[in-house]
């Protein structure tokens, strides 16, 4: 199971998310609201000790709330939102 690792560095273009998200942003109210790594510890007995390590499930889990919280269609649609806006990568982590 993949543990999400904030890595600022690998971008070259100093573009501060956190910068760019409005004050008033409705998530930022829900980020410090909600503690989404709760859902490490209800599927870490679902994960293999082989293989490929996966994408966090706490941000699988924001993702998932995103899907919601914006009325979005599918999770491919929402795969394809997330690039396009800033708010979604700084929720995101």
């Amino acid at each position: 199971m993949g543990i999400q690792q904030p890595q600022p560095e690998l971008f070259s273009y100093q573009v501060n998310l956190a910068q760019r998200v409005c004050a008033d942003h409705p998530l930022r109210r829900v980020a410090p609201a909600v503690d989404f790594n709760f859902v490490r510890a209800e599927v870490s007995g679902l994960y293999g000790g082989n293989g490929n390590e996966s994408v966090d499930p706490a941000v699988l889990m924001k993702m998932m709330f995103l899907l919601f919280y914006d009325n979005v269609a599918s999770e491919r649609e929402l795969i394809n939102v997330i690039p396009e806006r800033l708010d979604c990568p700084w929720f995101l982590g």
